[in-house]
């Protein structure tokens, strides 16, 4: 039977480099002779990558093993991801019915009435592909391990350039993180550093020009830590520097970058006529100094404070997007309201609100004077309205100019209308026709509405204008 099993369906939980790892994985299927199936047909193969990044993600990844266990009894299953790698025990537990079981071997099951489970760690996720056949005959090659053990072999699984589904195309090009933050369990799920080689990237990023991909983003768990595993003088800079100076793609997104790691260079590079887009995503996480060493993030707020405002003078309209942490442990109303000034008088155009939630395995998960949940609730609530209101200014501020947009080839859903994404990470709906999609386009903003929906026309010719 095992032989014949050629559908399979891969369901993705968290990050993108998640989504990546799990693109890679249908693809390398897909090469071996399986067919993408649904979640809701009949599939041999469900692929469930999990995330761990807070409880509540934990638990929405058991809850999606739960639910394909359940609803495919007789088909096998493969958890891995963040929470799988944190927590196997509790991947273990899992029970179809919703209760705890013991009928579940170590990472597989040979019971008839439950499906056929296997445990595989992060490290070996992207190579579930070349010994398929191996784990569907409960020969599986691979030990579940909580070490870094092999990590240098941990992009060998994808030697394809990673297509997915997105008119967008991403880039896994580094590996793990050692900051240990103490609200953070990544380093945990991940473990430490490790890049692509960088004529791997350059290989990767032609690769995914010649198939029509007109952006691709770079992204890692710890992007600006590009190259530091390497002996010679690789980093992120040199290896920016030299997918620009071969522009063999018509640009590049950053899709996120810590504070202390986005030199001058990386902000010069996105200006003129260079392939990097000008926005930048950066975490700050709080803007009071205090909180910030209980997190131990490695900057303070005159650092980050500073970045802002560079970016600012030398790309006035570049988009900059700020992740914050609401209601960690011990975070007064007065710390908050320095989260709330600092990001109030910056010229910030988005934000990511996310409220702390106690996450075993982390320091924090013990801190003392932990933030009741109304409190986090009612200071989440503040910040997304401050959200808004960057949101509309940056909206504001671009009125009139012409943008470089690439359209997507997914419809929006609400309008049914085209959507481009703008190199300063602007979405504008359109009123034009569908050949457009995948097309890089010269747009300006026409209108938008209490949503935030923001409307647009074509202008010029494709690909005539690119304005930074």
């Amino acid at each position: 039977r095992y032989y014949s099993m050629k559908k399979f369906y891969i369901q993705t939980l968290g990050c993108k480099v998640n989504q990546y790892e799990s693109d890679g994985i249908g693809s390398s299927l897909e090469r071996k002779g399986w067919e993408k199936g649904e979640k809701d047909q009949t599939c041999d193969l469900f692929i469930i990558n999990t995330c761990s990044v807070t409880s509540k993600a934990g638990m929405q990844s058991r809850q999606a093993v739960r639910k394909i266990m359940r609803e495919n009894p007789h088909s096998r299953v493969i958890v891995t991801g963040c929470h799988a790698q944190t927590d196997p025990d509790a991947i273990k537990k899992i029970h179809p019915a919703g209760k705890s079981d013991n009928l579940l071997k170590p990472y597989h099951s040979t019971d008839s009435s439950f499906s056929k489970f296997h445990i595989i760690c992060n490290q070996d996720k992207t190579k579930v592909a070349d010994d398929i056949d191996l784990i569907c005959m409960d020969k599986s090659p691979f030990e579940f391990k909580k070490t870094d053990f092999g990590r240098s072999k941990i992009f060998s699984g994808f030697n394809h350039a990673v297509k997915g589904s997105m008119t967008r195309a991403y880039l896994k090009i580094q590996d793990g993180c050692e900051a240990f933050c103490t609200y953070c369990i990544v380093p945990y799920a991940r473990g430490s550093y490790v890049s692509m080689p960088q004529e791997d990237v350059l290989r990767h990023v032609e690769a995914l020009h010649d198939s029509g991909f007109k952006e691709v983003i770079l992204t890692g768990i710890h992007t600006g830590k590009y190259g530091v595993d390497f002996k010679n003088n690789t980093s992120l800079l040199t290896l920016l520097e030299e997918i620009n100076r071969r522009k063999s793609v018509h640009r590049i997104r950053l899709s996120s970058i810590e504070p202390g790691e986005l030199s001058e260079d990386i902000i010069n590079l996105a200006a003129g006529r260079n392939i990097l887009c000008d926005h930048f995503h950066i975490p700050l996480q709080s803007g009071d100094n205090d909180v910030l060493k209980q997190m131990k993030r490695p900057y303070d707020t005159d650092l980050f404070e500073a970045i802002i405002n560079r970016i600012n003078q030398k790309l006035p309209f570049a988009g900059i997007g700020v992740d914050t942490l609401i209601g960690f442990p011990g975070e007064t109303d007065e710390q908050f309201e320095n989260t709330y000034n600092l990001i109030d008088k910056l010229p910030v155009s988005y934000l990511h609100v996310f409220p702390f939630s106690p996450r075993e395995g982390t320091p924090a998960f013990s801190f003392k004077h932990q933030v009741d949940s109304d409190t986090i609730k009612e200071r989440c609530a503040i910040m997304r309205r401050l959200d808004k209101i960057k949101r509309e200014n940056f909206i504001k501020m671009n009125m009139k100019r012409e943008l470089e947009g690439l359209v997507q080839h997914k419809r929006d859903k609400n309008s049914n209308m085209l959507k481009a994404v703008t190199s300063n990470y602007l979405n504008i709906l359109l009123k034009e026709e569908s050949e457009l999609k995948g097309q890089i386009i010269d747009l300006e903003i026409e209108t938008y509405n209490s949503s935030l929906s923001v409307t647009g026309k074509r202008v010029g010719q494709p690909g005539s204008f690119r304005n930074k």
